[in-house]
């Protein structure tokens, strides 16, 4: 075993120990420059870069070049009460990165020293918040205003008390002429809203001169959940310009309240994720998920019109263009999770415009960006029916034909993994008790398999595309999961939403039942359904095909051993690729940042973070004789349990001395 051991860690080291002890070569500088201006890297959601100073030959050398701590985490303030999740991916503008805290603080930092600039609190009410996270701010320059003025440029963040604010890029002071000294409550015309119940997670997204919000609800609580209204704000004054309420086409509009306040339908679906825009065809495209609750839909009345779609709407009215469902009538809380990349792909010798939208079903749709209509066949297939009392599901649901579907259909019993016979029998009749007819079994009393579960597949760390080589990267996480209704008048000893390691009751009040979510694990804690639980994979848009795929993330921070079994595990958070051939990534439940030949899949480097690195990298390089820097947030997931933290971090190669 000793001897095991060694080997293990050896391998476990792999291309972290491939530079130790060679001279780095020399910093060039002949490269382009290159900035990251908004969440996606482009207001399509590519997270593509052009650099190319790091590159195969020398990614081996990268080191930290500076950090930065907030100290705006759970242990770090005592008055937070929530789980928090670090997942910032900074933006830059004219040498300052912008980016958020977990709790609501903007940070300005220089982006070659990391040093502060300054820092602005939303100071959140934390009061009844179980997670907190916020992934990215969004910038807006005034074309009106002289560069020197008090908000030519605006930073723009939702809070997990669900406000928009706007502050001033300069000094972080709130600009004063957006609505209320320089927030939005975002409450207005929901009606009631609970405590943690409605928050903003991810970051704004500014179209010309408005700037879009949704937010993610609490959509297991109860039917009547507030609503899923998308929103958008003139950037200047904060106005409403207009409201996108996800209900059927033709349902009448709610009446104003008492104080001339629009209204807006409760249990819509929510979109929580990132959006994408295309400036030149005036297009917001929004990733909705199911309405409230997610996993009995017996009472929906239709709300499912735009349940788990990408929506298309015009960014000057919110009209709907088109819109395209992943997933018909959802019940295993697929939402559209990835932000929708915006490409053009060469198809039959002709240039498309199109939208490629990643889904936790381990789908990748391709649609026309001004008809939403598929490029490629999509089939309407079979899939099992519930038999639950009072619930109807979908007959058919869509699959996509090119790519195929990148994650398997089905896990069966004789599938069940373990480290002996002894765990791997009683993985076994675990995954024999429950309904498992593959991929969209719905969810029953006796409790069937989803697979995947509800993570995905592929959530909102969406995909990376590589122009050059018509790859689209994505890290895959390929868990199972149990979804069972609880008959509410047998199930009153659980009347509130209650959390463990892996297990969940959530209250769904309005329907006739309880949910219960549980991960299907070993006596060791170890996931029943096979390895790999977590992949990183490229599949080309030229051919269809899954050019490679490995398993993403070991076990090293899982476990006491100091060395980790390269199992696969699952991730949050998403790549990115640059000119050079690079693919870098964080996500995994393990604390490495990693780079990728994007060609073969080979890992090339990996660095120790000190806490989680569920975040999406970004990168960058200001000037031609600087350097380019690879920067992340390591902090960790609350709800994953990931080693917790607040620390920013650029690394790049070592300078000339």
């Amino acid at each position: 075993m000793p001897a095991l051991r060694t080997v293990i860690g050896l391998l476990a080291l792999g291309a972290a120990s491939a530079a130790c002890g060679a001279d780095p070569p020399a910093l060039r500088n002949d490269g382009p420059v290159a900035g990251w201006p908004v969440y996606g890297g482009d207001p399509g959601g590519t997270r593509y870069s052009p650099l190319t100073q790091i590159d195969r030959d020398n990614v081996a050398f990268l080191e930290p070049a500076w950090s930065y701590r907030t100290g705006d985490w759970a242990r770090g303030r005592s008055d937070s009460p929530a789980r928090t999740s670090f997942q910032a991916t900074p933006v830059l503008d004219n040498g300052t990165l912008y980016f958020c805290s977990p709790l609501n603080r903007i940070f300005a930092l220089d982006a070659e020293t990391g040093a502060e600039r300054w820092i602005y609190d939303a100071e959140p009410q934390l009061a009844g918040l179980w997670g907190a996270a916020c992934r990215g701010v969004a910038l807006w320059r005034d074309d009106r205003a002289p560069a020197a003025a008090e908000c030519a440029l605006r930073v723009f963040m939702g809070t997990v008390d669900a406000r928009l604010v706007a502050v001033d890029g300069a000094t972080g002071r709130p600009c004063g002429g957006f609505a209320d000294n320089g927030a939005v409550d975002l409450t207005r015309g929901l009606g009631d809203v609970e405590r943690g119940e409605y928050k903003v997670t991810s970051a704004p997204t500014v179209v010309g001169d408005v700037v879009a919000v949704g937010a993610m609800v609490g959509d297991n609580r109860r039917v009547d959940a507030p609503g899923g209204v998308v929103r958008g704000y003139d950037a200047r004054s904060g106005v409403l310009r207009w409201a996108f309420d996800p209900v059927p086409p033709g349902t009448p509009p709610l009446e104003p309240d008492p104080q001339g306040e629009p209204r807006y339908h409760r249990g819509t679906p929510n979109a929580w994720s990132v959006f994408s825009a295309d400036p030149e065809r005036g297009l917001l495209f929004v990733p909705f998920g199911g309405p409230s609750p997610d996993f009995y839909g017996g009472h929906r009345r239709g709300f499912d019109h735009y349940g788990s779609s990408v929506v298309a709407l015009d960014a000057r009215s919110a009209e709907p263009v088109w819109h395209f469902q992943t997933v018909h009538h959802d019940l295993w809380d697929y939402d559209v999770a990835s932000q929708p990349s915006l490409l053009d792909l060469e198809v039959r010798g002709q240039k498309i415009p199109v939208v490629v939208q990643p889904t936790k079903m381990g789908h990748v749709f391709i649609l026309h960006r001004d008809s939403g209509e598929p490029i490629f066949p999509v089939e309407e297939r079979p899939v099992p029916q519930t038999d639950v009392p009072g619930e109807t599901s979908s007959p058919t649901q869509p699959f996509p034909t090119f790519p195929p579907p990148l994650h398997p259909l089905r896990a069966t019993a004789g599938q069940a993994f373990g480290f002996t016979p002894w765990d791997r029998g009683r993985c076994r009749t675990r995954l024999e008790g429950l309904r498992n007819e593959g991929i969209f079994t719905p969810p029953s009393l006796r409790g069937s398999l989803a697979y995947p579960g509800t993570p995905g597949g592929f959530n909102w760390g969406s995909g990376a595309w590589d122009p050059e080589r018509k790859l689209l990267v994505l890290a895959q996480s390929r868990i199972g999961q149990a979804h069972t209704l609880l008959p509410r008048s047998d199930a009153e000893a659980h009347p509130r939403e209650q959390h463990g390691d892996f297990s969940a009751i959530s209250p769904q009040r309005g329907t006739p039942y309880l949910y219960h979510s549980s991960v299907p694990v070993s006596p060791f804690g170890v996931p029943c359904t096979p390895p790999p639980w977590g992949t990183l994979l490229a599949v080309s848009l030229e051919t269809g095909e899954r050019v490679w795929e490995v398993p993403f993330g070991t076990t090293r921070d899982m476990t006491p051993l100091p060395f980790g079994l390269n199992l696969g595990l699952p991730s949050m958070g998403g790549p990115i690729v640059t000119a050079a051939g690079l693919v870098f990534i964080g996500a995994s439940l393990d604390d490495y940042v990693r780079a990728y030949d994007v060609e073969t899949g080979q890992e090339l480097w990996r660095a120790r973070l000190p806490a989680g690195g569920q975040a999406t990298p970004m990168t960058y390089r200001l000037r031609p004789e600087g350097r380019q820097y690879v920067v992340i947030a390591a902090g960790g997931h609350g709800m994953l349990g990931t080693r917790a933290g607040d620390h920013l971090i650029a690394f790049a190669l070592p300078e000339a001395e």
